[in-house]
């Protein structure tokens, strides 16, 4: 399953807003240098989905604000 994902980094809160099926929109703490943002968003997938961390893979938007990925439940 694809998903598409809207990316606030350096946020003071850390959270996760369903927008519809597909799109959400991450609040993280991170900042977005050297993939610490990334790494971050993939750990709040893995656990909102409760699925394990490498199900879940970034496909598109590695330096953008929008992302998609891909969520593996298999």
């Amino acid at each position: 399953m694809l998903i598409k994902v809207k990316v606030f980094p350096n946020s003071k809160k850390e959270g996760i807003i369903k927008k519809s099926e597909d799109s959400f929109e991450i609040r993280i703490k991170e900042r977005p240098e050297r993939g610490l943002a990334n790494r971050g968003v993939r750990k709040i997938l893995s656990s909102y989905f409760k699925i394990p961390e490498p199900k879940v893979r970034l496909i598109k938007g590695f330096k953008k604000r929008n992302k998609i990925f891909k969520i593996t439940k298999v």
